[in-house]
């Protein structure tokens, strides 16, 4: 009896490793299929499995990815939150082209396109950095627009406002028949507040460049239009000009041994909000060679502190940048009597970047200043470090008296 209860464990042991085993080789085979299927996304119906043959070269960007196949393009929009990281997928094919099987989430832009509708001032920048801002027919509101082919078109009529994303103007936008809608948001808030677009065969593309922390890196979103505009080459020559500028007024600014102090903003309602360690703005005063306080506060956003926080860095900062809606300094102690205690109000240390506001209010900072950071940093260097740069005028900023 004892040797056949051993022969039968035995037996037992041995079926189950080799059903163990069979199941393991299983799990990887799964695996591999499943690995193959997301590098090479094939075709449905046991067609053959199409690979991408190029990536572009997107060195500062990480909300966004094109990936190049043989006759078609795919984008893929990102956006993290927490620890998961949502996409959006949008197909690039040429016009009239068949729709390549294997990408079922993805939205369908037929490029070149020939018309867009933008919803903000960066997206006229884009454009209009394409050298294709005649294509642009439609604005989420016309004060967003400094470009003087955009601003012509709004005056001739060509150029119409469809109203903001809360509030757009459907009916209106599917009579003009965009090739695409670019609107202002995220991958993570759905896009479902466009379904009557998408349903009618307009597609939207979530533009969500406010994310990117560098001034480089949103710049480079440039790319995007480049490749819906069919204008990729020379937008990226433009591109590598800018970055090569920009990199060599860095060069130059990390050579000071002096880093000025600098303050930026003014208290709104009671609360100061200053720019956290990794925001676009901070990594614009570092790069020209300035010193803010809260460098060590993580994030990309800004910081609510209170008027009696910031005050004690204003009274001995030696700059005071990017102060709001006001144009003097008298509107400034309109505000708050107590900022003319400030060390830089005292100095005439004050520069605002409203230099470039047209007369409906449209600031160009915020547009070919976006895609423009070479010049955006050459004003903050001329700023704080006035000799570096002696034969540089101010081009965004101003000097408030």
């Amino acid at each position: 009896m004892i040797r056949k209860r051993c022969f039968f464990t035995c037996v037992d042991h041995k079926t189950f490793l080799q059903a163990f085993i069979a199941g393991l080789l299983m799990s990887v085979a799964l695996l591999f299929s499943s690995c193959q299927q997301e590098l090479y996304r094939g075709n449905s119906a046991g067609q053959k499995k199409e690979s991408p043959v190029g990536k572009a070269a997107i060195r500062y960007a990480k909300g966004f990815s094109i990936l190049y196949y043989k006759n078609f393009s795919l984008v893929n929009v990102y956006h993290n939150e927490g620890q998961s990281m949502d996409t959006a997928e949008y197909l690039l094919i040429k016009r009239g082209a068949a729709i390549p099987d294997g990408f079922p989430a993805a939205q369908v832009i037929e490029t070149p396109v020939r018309s867009v509708i933008g919803m903000s001032s960066m997206h006229v920048g884009l454009i209009d950095f394409a050298g294709a801002a005649q294509l642009l027919i439609g604005l989420g509101n016309l004060k967003y627009a400094s470009s003087a082919v955009v601003r012509a078109n709004i005056k001739s009529g060509k150029v119409k406002e469809v109203g903001q994303e809360s509030n757009l103007n459907n009916e209106l936008v599917l009579t003009m028949h965009p090739d695409l809608v670019m609107a202002v948001g995220n991958v993570h808030a759905k896009a479902n507040r466009f379904s009557v677009l998408t349903q009618a065969g307009i597609p939207v593309i979530q533009n969500s460049e406010f994310l990117e922390s560098t001034p480089l890196a949103r710049a480079e979103w440039v790319k995007l239009m480049g490749v819906l505009t069919g204008r990729e080459e020379f937008v990226n020559q433009k591109f590598n000009a800018v970055e090569a500028e920009y990199k060599r007024l860095v060069k130059l600014a990390a050579n000071t041994i002096d880093k000025p102090h600098v303050i930026t903003g003014m208290p709104v309602k009671g609360t100061w909000y200053v720019p956290q360690g990794n925001s676009y703005l901070t990594h614009f005063l570092q790069d020209a060679g300035g010193y803010t306080k809260w460098t060590g506060e993580k994030g990309i956003g800004s910081l609510p502190l209170s008027f009696e926080i910031v005050a004690p860095e204003a009274l001995k900062a030696d700059y005071w940048l990017n102060i709001g809606y006001v144009n003097t300094k008298d509107e400034m102690t309109g505000r708050d009597v107590r900022f003319a205690d400030f060390k830089p109000f005292k100095n005439g240390n004050v520069y605002n970047f409203n230099k470039k506001v047209n007369e409906i209010g449209a600031n160009d900072y915020w547009e070919s200043g976006a895609v423009n950071p070479q010049w955006v940093l050459a004003d903050l260097i001329k700023i704080i470090h006035p000799e570096l740069l002696p034969g540089h005028e101010l081009i965004y900023y101003k000097q408030l008296k």
